[in-house]
């Protein structure tokens, strides 16, 4: 049988060519090397935890499952579904949440990244005295603005994404250097509920996969964001909105197309992304290039890039004009997931003694 590998997205808007390079594209490869059992998810309720357009939600889903399908994941290989569709992501959460310390949460360094100030102030206030704790909608050290951008969502998400793992047996999960303490919270938690109720949950291995660090078209010292469309290149761009975001971004002072991410930030940015879509080392991509100008290198990549998601457009824009197939898709993946979910849960629930 093959090893079970378990991976998921946020609808949360359009996807950059970062979001590709780093989880996407890997997708179809894992799915097409043929070594693995693959289920891939949209997940809609870790994307709960920022602001968000209740009215663009199921617009969001519909365009991100498009994204899968027109990048090459395939149903008949892979299941597709949505996560919100599968009760026993949130039932299983509950469970490992009574087994999980707020210790082990606060230490979760993309939380840290989110709203540091936040979490050293509760830090502060659980050292002092647990029961402080009530008093923090009053306090006057508390900023209460803050306090609400960090949700409890937010905070407790890292133990939804273990349940979204370890429901279907993952033995592997792709996972960038960004997500291994993530990876590691899972381990820990399957680890521990093995020894309170006996063995039930593999604890999942990280595939490292190599995941290009692709940086602002504008401000390429900070990561592209889709919160800056004018600074980023989405993957369903067209053909002229490519040219034009290539050719206004920042490079630097010279005209040698050299790979110096230390003082060229731009330029080795638009190498970086470069070498990536074609699959060849910076170092050869920078002698294909060489004797050329910043203008005639940016051009070059334009079509590069717009070549490359020719076909991924065409198929998109076909599966979008038909919500009904994308609805079905999800629905047919989901079943199929929770039909696996379900299995899982049964057996949680014996083993801590609620199944009736």
């Amino acid at each position: 049988m093959k090893p079970i590998l378990v991976s998921g997205i946020q609808p949360s808007g359009r996807l950059h060519i970062g979001n590709y390079l780093g989880a996407l594209k890997n997708f179809v490869d894992l799915q097409d090397s043929d070594e693995y059992q693959c289920y891939f998810f949209i997940a809609d309720l870790h994307s709960l935890t920022e602001p968000f357009d209740p009215k663009e939600k199921q617009r969001q889903i519909l365009n991100l499952t498009a994204d899968f399908l027109a990048a090459g994941i395939d149903p008949k290989k892979s299941t597709i579904f949505l996560q919100s569709q599968v009760p026993a992501h949130s039932e299983l959460m509950w469970i490992l949440n009574t087994i999980t310390s707020m210790g082990e949460l606060l230490r979760m360094t993309q939380l840290k990244d989110k709203a540091p100030e936040t979490i050293k102030q509760i830090k502060e206030l659980i050292a002092k005295n647990m029961s402080d704790l009530e008093a923090i909608a009053i306090r006057e050290d508390i900023n209460e603005t803050q306090m609400n951008l960090t949700n409890v969502g937010l905070f407790d998400y890292p133990v939804l994404m273990t349940a979204d793992i370890l429901l279907y047996g993952a033995n592997i999960v792709p996972v960038g250097d960004d997500q291994l303490q993530h990876l590691e919270l899972t381990r820990s938690l399957a680890r521990k509920f093995n020894t309170r109720f006996g063995k039930t949950f593999i604890e999942p291995k990280g595939l490292l996969t190599k995941t290009p660090r692709v940086m602002s078209l504008k401000n390429p010292e900070k990561k592209m964001s889709k919160s800056q469309p004018e600074s980023c290149l989405f993957i369903d761009d067209d053909p002229e909105d490519i040219r034009q975001k290539i050719a206004r971004a920042t490079t630097d002072s010279g005209s040698e197309i050299i790979y110096d991410p230390e003082t060229k930030h731009g330029l080795s940015n638009l190498l970086d992304i470069c070498a990536a879509i074609t699959g060849k080392e910076v170092s050869m991509t920078v002698r294909e290039f060489s004797g050329k100008n910043y203008s005639e290198f940016k051009n070059q990549l334009a079509k590069i890039v717009s070549d490359h998601f020719a076909a991924f457009r065409e198929k998109k824009k076909k599966l979008l004009a038909s919500d009904k197939k994308l609805k079905t898709i999800l629905s047919a993946g989901s079943k199929k997931a929770a039909d696996v979910a379900d299995k899982k849960m049964a057996d949680v629930k014996n083993k801590i003694g609620i199944a009736l």
